[in-house]
């Protein structure tokens, strides 16, 4: 069933226990597959797939706002607890004590099924299922980034575990305009974690010609 605002007996704490957490990933994952949508596993979890720290709050999944739809009634078919909350920018399903978002637009702007044309199918928790690249993961991570969003401390350990998978130029460009995100790559510079930009050199002749 696809409730509206979370249903009084389908309050839950975020997260559940790590346990509880894998056992809704696994469980969601399943469904979108047999579902044969378009997805991948995003957020801490893909981070965590791809060697990063295991989170322990939520799960997060991404689809293409055309399947959301889909995806959520498949979901509620499953008898799994949906709950569209005001944000009009995911939909969240209750696993017991565990919570899985299940994103459709990031930034404001909506998921197209090409974001998930390099993801890789990996396995997880011995399902196997697509997991964005750390790249995206990272520039997810980063440009979700504001005001009233952004501690790091659960950033800096994930980008150290998966530093080598990441093009930082890339999540530098994707995260353009963010200067929290821009901060951030800075600190991560500066720890040695993130490379740093590219700069010509100063002896090329090239780069003289400019000066």
């Amino acid at each position: 069933m696809v409730h509206d605002d979370a249903p009084t007996g389908a309050v839950r704490p975020a997260g559940g226990g790590q346990d509880a957490l894998r056992a809704a990933l696994k469980l969601v994952a399943v469904a979108l597959k047999e579902g044969d949508l378009a997805f991948a596993l995003a957020g801490s979890y893909g981070l965590w797939a791809r060697g990063g720290p295991e989170p322990d709050h939520d799960v997060d999944f991404m689809v293409a706002e055309e399947d959301a739809l889909r995806a959520r009634d498949l979901l509620a078919e499953r008898d799994l607890v949906v709950v569209q909350p005001p944000e009009d920018w995911l939909f969240k399903v209750f696993v017991d004590d565990a919570m899985v978002d299940v994103i459709f637009r990031v930034g404001g702007d909506p998921i197209d099924r090409s974001r998930f044309d390099d993801a890789e199918v990996m396995e997880v928790e011995s399902v196997q299922m697509p997991v964005l690249p750390a790249t995206v993961l990272m520039a997810d991570k980063l440009g979700a980034m504001e005001e009233h969003a952004c501690n790091l401390t659960p950033v800096i350990p994930a980008a150290r575990a998966v530093r080598e998978q990441v093009d930082w130029a890339e999540v530098q460009r994707r995260t353009d305009g963010n200067p929290f995100a821009e901060a951030c790559l800075v600190l991560l510079r500066r720890l040695d974690v993130a490379a740093a930009p590219h700069r010509p050199n100063a002896s090329h002749p090239a780069a003289a010609a400019r000066r």
